[in-house]
């Protein structure tokens, strides 16, 4: 579940102090296995979930899907209730962006189908986002698909020790518009660990080599969310569903990722 950008997470260069900037935990390595714990919950639900994706199915049998399965590994939906959203996990289709709520909405041939997971285990939180197809899709939704996947891929390789997280905007920024595509503004990627939204917020914009610095023991969600459009969005009536203002479609993949010494760990990885 995607955190608005406020304004209160960006920090300049200069908080490079050997302590992290106030508010960024970093996780000793018994919590980055507890996070890892969770991550593959919630990775195991995004493959089921893909599975399940099929002309026909309603977007709240995919939310019935996601509980059974967080719940029978012995976790609980971050989501479920959350600021009162209604359902386990968001269900985002073709020009919703992130926050779909899960209801009668059947799937059709065309549809891409965005759905973000929250599993917390112990107290401990995985976080990761995929979209999907219902066959045949158009050309630029697959390219949308490839696109954003790639955005990730190198935001979380700029995800280094000693990097900023500008470097992790900038390199999904990058990839995002040299394609032709625009990323969403208002929302952002987040740190997580024990709580759903933690500091240091996670742009998928921004100048390389500015705000917080990354240290070891860091633990980001990074979410590209990618527009085939323009960047504007809005928010639908029932106060969550988040969708492009042009109606064009949208897609968002996400994982929760560990600063390691060596580099970056995927924790929500199949």
């Amino acid at each position: 579940m995607r955190r608005p950008v406020d304004g209160g997470g960006a920090r300049s260069a200069a908080d490079g102090g050997a302590a992290p900037p106030r508010g960024i935990v970093v996780r000793s390595a018994r919590e980055i296995e507890q996070l890892r714990e969770a991550g593959r919950i919630v990775a195991a639900v995004l493959d089921a979930l893909g599975g399940a994706v099929e002309p026909g199915i309603e977007t709240r049998d995919l939310d019935a899907l996601a509980e059974r399965l967080i719940r029978a590994a012995g976790a609980v939906p971050t989501f479920k209730g959350y600021h009162g959203f209604p359902g386990s996990i968001c269900v985002s289709v073709n020009e919703a962006v992130v926050h779909g709520v899960p209801g009668a909405r059947r799937l059709r041939p065309g549809d891409i189908v965005s759905c973000d997971v929250g599993a917390t285990l112990g107290g401990y939180i995985g976080d990761g986002a995929g979209t999907f197809t219902v066959p045949p899709v158009s050309a630029e939704s697959g390219r949308l698909l490839d696109v954003t996947r790639r955005a990730l891929a190198a935001g979380i390789r700029a995800a280094m020790p000693g990097a900023r997280v500008g470097d992790i905007s900038h390199a999904v920024q990058t990839v995002v518009e040299s394609e032709g595509f625009s990323v969403v503004r208002r929302y952002c990627g987040h740190g997580v660990g024990t709580s759903m939204h933690e500091e240091p917020q996670v742009p998928n914009y921004g100048e390389a080599g500015q705000g917080p610095l990354l240290r070891t023991g860091m633990v980001l969600a990074i979410e590209p969310m990618v527009n085939a459009g323009g960047d504007d969005v809005r928010v639908l009536r029932d106060r969550w569903t988040v969708v492009t203002r042009d109606g064009r479609p949208s897609a968002h993949f996400e994982h929760t990722v560990a600063i390691r010494e060596a580099g970056p760990e995927i924790l929500t990885a199949p």
